[in-house]
């Protein structure tokens, strides 16, 4: 049985100017944790942690299908995000913490090892590098350089924070080079793969999946 996509039905097309609006990306990262959901399950997470929530709904659809007894923390740089999720957590029945914040700053090193899901999708689009580091609506895609740099400074991270059964789903486009992340992360000594590919528009959107151990060890 399809795990319920969220309702986004409190949110107006004004809200939409303010924060990003669920779209492809959104729905394949979605997909991405469904198909997981054995994988998750079987981890008993914690704690999951979506770094840049936006509207709520990936956070959102994973307490709904991982349950009440996980935490789940949210974060954006954007406050009126942040208000938004909450309020999206709350219109599906879930309940989620919510933190304005840049990537994970004001949360470590308190959740260091601890992290058993990790979830980013990244303003992932090629724009000028001056574009990037607001905290409104052009927060959630402007990516600079590659569209990498802001998933850039959180890949040092990942390691440590993780638990040791720990997963870290990323969202990429070709013009991030995936393939050159996934050897990023493997240098930090992650196992990677990606889940889902989907072409969306001029867009061939990849989530990505990186674990501590691969399969066969992380369960032991």
């Amino acid at each position: 049985m399809s795990a319920p996509t969220p309702s986004f039905a409190h949110f107006s097309q004004k809200d939409y100017e303010n924060i990003y609006e669920p779209a492809e990306d959104t729905f394949l990262l979605m997909d991405a944790l469904e198909k997981d959901t054995e994988f998750l399950k079987e981890r008993r997470p914690l704690l999951c942690v979506e770094v840049g929530s936006g509207s709520g709904a990936i956070i959102t659809f994973l307490a709904t299908i991982l349950g009440p007894f996980t935490h789940y923390i949210a974060t954006d740089v954007n406050p009126i995000a942040a208000k938004c999720s909450l309020q999206t957590a709350h219109q599906n029945g879930v309940r989620i913490c919510c933190v304005v914040t840049d990537l994970v700053e004001c949360l470590t090193p308190q959740i260091h090892g601890k992290v058993d899901v990790l979830i980013f999708n990244p303003p992932y689009v090629v724009t000028p590098s001056e574009e990037v580091g607001g905290h409104s609506i052009e927060a959630s895609w402007a990516g600079g350089k590659d569209g990498r740099e802001v998933m850039d400074r959180l890949f040092p991270l990942v390691s440590t924070l993780l638990s040791n059964s720990g997963c870290f789903y990323l969202v990429t486009i070709t013009e991030n080079r995936p393939d050159e992340i996934m050897k990023l992360l493997v240098a930090c000594g992650l196992f990677g793969e990606t889940v889902l590919t989907r072409k969306a528009g001029r867009e061939r959107l990849s989530v990505l999946r990186f674990t501590k151990e691969d399969d066969k060890n992380c369960l032991q």
